[in-house]
C-alpha cells in the first residue's frame, strides 16, 4: 500500500479591504477541489489561508469609517470566512497576517536576510501629502494626463489614452486623500537584493515548480535583469515595524506570503502532533503547494523562493497559477451586473452549481476562465440534474419496491468495468488539476449509464410478470454506477455527496477503484439537486448592478484604441490584388533569444515551410500557437533581420501588449489555401 503523502496547501490571501467576488472564488474552489481529492485518496493534506490585513488602504478605510484598523480587518475577516464557508471551502485553518505568529516570522526572516547581507538601504525621493503627512504611491495621486490632457487620471497611467508616465509628469497633481498638491520628499528605504538571486532563480524556475508558460514569462524578466525590491514603507502605515528601525514598516507584500507560514504555525500550536519544521524546515520532505492568480506571479515565484532559500526555510514544491475570470466573455462589470460578489451569488443560487461549472472549465494552464451565464444554466441542468442525479432517480424506486436491497448480479459487466477502469484516469486528471478533463470523463460515463437504463427500459420490463430479478439487476447496476459517479464528483460537490451517502447508506471512498456493492440496503431516494432557474440568475445579475451617475458620452467606445491609428492612404485595387494571402499551419513556435517582442514561427503552407518572425510575444506563449491555423502574406519579399531571415508575415490585429490577435480562419481551412 502506498504511504500517504504529507501535503500543505495554500491559496492567495484575500485583501482585508473588500468583499469576496466570483473572481476570488475561481482560486479557492480550484484549491478546495484539489485538497478534498487528496484527502479522499488517503493523503494527509492541510489547507491554510488568512486575510492579508496590512497596508495604507486598510488604514485609510478604517479612518474613513471611524473605526480602528484592527476593527476593520476583524469585520472583513468575519465576512470573508462566512462567504468561504458557504461556498463549502474546507480550510483547516484561516488566520490573519496581523498576528503574533506573522510578526515573529517576518522579523525572523528579515533579520536573517540582513545578517546575510541581502538587505540594502538608500535614500529615495517620493511624492508626499503635506496635509495628511504621508508619502503617496502613484495610485494615490490624480491629475491631468500630460499626453492627452484628460482630467482625473492616476499617477502612473491614463485610462483615456493609455499613456504611462511618472506621477511627477501629471499636470495639477492632487492627493486623492486630502486634495493637497503633493511635494517631493526624501526618505531612507530598505531593499531586498533580489538581483543576487538571479542564478538561483534561473535554476529554480526551470526545476518543475511552475507551469512552462509561467517559467517562460519569468525567463524574460530574469534575462532583462532583476531590480532590488523596496520592502519598506514610512509611517503612518498599518503593519509591522521593521526591527530596529523607528517609523519604518514592512511593505505589505513582504509579510503577506509569510502569512502562509503564520497560519500554519497557528494551526500547529493548537494541534497535537503537527510540527512546523516538518513542513517549513529547509530539509522538509513534505509537499508545499501554492495556488495563485497570474497577477502575483512575481511575488510568489521570484521574491518568495529567494527570501525562503536565504533565510533557512524550504521553497514551494509547486506554485500553481491560474488565469482571470471573465463573465460572458468580458471583464467583470458593475454597470452590467457581472461584477458579482460571493454573497450576492449565494443569496440566489446553490454554491455547488458554481463549483461544478468552474470545475468543468478549469485546466492546469494559465488560461482565463469565462463564466457564461447562459452556458452555466444549460451545463448544470444538463450534466448534474438530467444526467447524474437522473440515474439514481430512475433506479431507486424499483429497488425500494423489491425490498430495498441491491442485487449482487452485475447485469452488464463490460459497462461496469468501464466505470471502474476510469478511476485512475480521473484521479490523475484531478492530481494534475485538469478538472475539465475529469468532468468530461465523468459525464461520458453518466451518458453511458443513462443510455444503458434507457435501452433496458426497466419501467417497461416491470409491467410483465417474471422480469422481477432482471429489473432488480438493471436498477442495481444503475445505483452502483451512480455510486461511482458521486465518488468521482465528491471533491466538487461535497454537499450533494453527503446527501448521496445518506441515500446509498454508505461513505463514499476513493482510496482504490470502486467495487460492486453486492447485496446492500439503500434508503429512500430524495431529490438531490434542483435545476438552475434562469430567473434566479437574472435576479443575481440585477442585484449586482451598481447605479452609476451618467457621464458625458465619449466619442470613442470601449475599443477606442481603434481610433488612435489614422487610416493609411488609399491604394488602388491592383495594388491590393498583388497581396497573396494564404492559410498557414503553425507547426512550431519558439522564443527568440535576445528579442523582447518576437516569436519565431515555423509555418506550413501545404508542403512548403516558411520561417517567420512575428511581434506577438506579449500576447502569446509559444505553446499556445502550435497547431493553430493563421493567415500570412505569402509573397512578401524575405527580409533579413538580426535574428535570421523572415519569409513572410502573419496577420494580426489589436492595440498591442496582451491585446494582439492573430487571424484564425474557420475550421476546414487547409494549409496553402488562398484567402479571397
Amino acid at each position: 500500500m502506498t504511504k500517504p503523502r504529507n501535503i500543505l496547501v495554500t491559496s492567495a490571501l484575500p485583501y482585508a479591504n473588500g468583499s469576496i467576488h466570483l473572481g476570488h472564488m475561481v482560486e479557492t474552489i480550484q484549491t478546495d477541489i484539489w485538497v478534498r481529492f487528496q484527502k479522499m485518496r488517503g493523503n494527509n493534506c492541510i489547507y491554510v489561508c488568512a486575510d492579508d490585513a496590512h497596508g495604507t488602504a486598510i488604514m485609510l478605510k478604517a479612518e474613513q469609517l471611524g473605526i480602528t484598523a484592527e476593527q476593520q480587518i476583524a469585520n472583513i475577516s468575519e465576512e470573508h470566512q462566512a462567504d468561504f464557508r458557504d461556498f463549502l471551502i474546507g480550510f483547516d485553518n484561516y488566520h490573519s497576517t496581523h498576528s503574533e505568529e506573522n510578526k515573529e516570522l517576518a522579523s525572523l526572516i528579515y533579520t536573517r536576510l540582513k545578517e546575510n547581507g541581502k538587505i540594502a538601504s538608500r535614500e529615495i525621493t517620493q511624492a508626499y501629502d503635506p496635509e495628511k503627512e504621508m508619502f503617496l504611491a502613484d495610485r494615490y495621486i490624480k491629475g491631468t494626463c500630460p499626453k492627452c490632457k484628460a482630467d482625473d487620471q492616476y499617477g502612473d497611467n491614463c485610462d483615456n489614452c493609455g499613456a504611462t508616465y511618472s506621477a511627477t509628469d501629471l499636470i495639477n497633481p492632487k492627493s486623492v486623500y486630502s486634495g493637497a498638491t503633493p511635494v517631493t520628499k526624501e526618505s531612507t528605504h530598505f531593499f531586498f537584493r533580489l538581483p543576487e538571486f538571479t542564478d538561483f532563480l534561473k535554476q529554480w524556475t526551470r526545476a518543475g515548480h511552475l507551469q512552462d508558460e509561467v517559467a517562460n514569462k519569468l525567463a524574460e524578466w530574469l534575462d532583462s535583469g532583476l531590480q532590488e525590491w523596496d520592502i519598506s514603507r514610512d509611517a503612518p502605515y498599518f503593519g509591522f515595524e521593521i526591527p530596529g528601525e523607528s517609523g519604518k514598516y514592512f511593505y505589505v507584500w513582504l509579510d503577506a506570503p509569510i502569512g502562509y507560514m503564520a497560519s500554519f504555525k497557528n494551526l500547529c500550536d493548537k494541534t497535537d502532533g503537527l510540527n512546523f519544521e516538518d513542513y517549513w524546515g529547509q530539509d522538509s520532505q513534505n509537499e508545499l503547494y501554492h495556488f495563485i492568480g497570474k497577477d502575483i506571479v512575481n511575488f510568489h515565484a521570484l521574491f518568495w523562493p529567494a527570501m525562503l532559500s536565504d533565510s533557512g526555510f524550504r521553497t514551494p514544491t509547486k506554485v500553481c497559477v491560474h488565469g482571470f475570470l471573465t463573465v460572458n466573455g468580458e471583464k467583470m462589470s458593475k454597470s452590467r451586473g457581472t461584477f458579482i460578489n460571493a454573497r450576492t451569488y449565494l443569496d440566489h443560487l446553490n454554491p455547488e452549481y458554481l463549483r461544478y461549472y468552474y470545475a468543468s472549465k478549469l485546466t492546469n494552464r494559465v488560461d482565463d476562465l469565462d463564466f457564461n451565464l447562459e452556458d452555466f444554466v444549460q451545463k448544470v441542468n444538463s450534466d448534474l440534474v438530467n444526467k447524474v442525479v437522473n440515474i439514481a432517480s430512475r433506479s431507486a424506486g424499483f429497488i425500494k419496491k423489491a425490498g430495498g436491497i441491491l442485487s449482487s448480479n452485475v447485469e452488464n459487466p463490460e459497462l461496469w468495468n468501464k466505470f471502474t477502469a476510469a478511476s485512475e484516469v480521473i484521479a490523475n486528471y484531478y492530481e494534475e488539476r485538469e478538472y475539465s478533463k475529469a468532468m468530461r470523463e465523468i459525464m461520458a460515463l453518466a451518458d453511458a449509464a443513462n443510455e444503458y437504463i434507457a435501452e433496458k427500459a426497466p419501467w417497461t420490463l416491470a409491467k410483465e410478470a417474471g422480469n422481477e430479478q432482471l429489473v432488480k439487476d438493471i436498477c442495481s447496476q444503475g445505483i452502483n454506477m451512480f455510486n461511482v459517479l458521486m465518488t468521482y464528483l465528491s471533491p466538487v460537490l461535497p454537499t450533494t455527496a453527503k446527501a448521496a451517502e445518506a441515500f446509498l447508506n454508505l461513505s463514499l471512498d476513493w482510496k482504490a477503484a470502486p467495487e460492486y456493492l453486492g447485496e446492500h440496503e439503500i434508503n429512500k431516494f430524495k431529490p438531490l439537486m434542483t435545476r438552475v432557474e434562469g430567473d434566479k440568475v437574472e435576479a443575481m445579475v440585477d442585484a449586482s448592478k451598481e447605479t452609476i451617475q451618467a457621464k458625458p458620452e465619449k466619442k470613442q467606445d470601449e475599443n477606442s484604441w481603434l481610433a488612435k491609428e489614422p487610416v493609411a492612404d488609399e491604394i488602388e485595387f491592383d495594388d491590393f490584388a498583388k497581396v497573396d494571402l494564404r492559410v498557414a499551419l503553425i507547426k512550431n513556435a519558439e522564443h527568440v533569444e535576445g528579442a523582447d517582442k518576437l516569436l519565431r514561427l515555423t509555418l506550413d503552407l501545404g508542403g512548403e515551410t516558411r520561417n517567420v518572425f512575428a511581434g506577438i510575444k506579449s500576447a502569446y506563449a509559444p505553446e499556445d500557437l502550435i497547431g493553430k491555423h493563421t493567415v500570412m502574406v505569402a509573397n512578401l519579399k524575405p527580409r533579413k533581420m538580426k535574428f535570421g531571415m523572415s519569409e513572410g508575415m502573419v496577420l494580426a490585429a489589436g492595440p498591442g501588449k496582451k491585446d494582439i490577435y492573430i487571424l484564425e480562419p474557420n475550421e476546414g481551412a487547409q494549409p496553402g489555401m488562398r484567402v479571397m
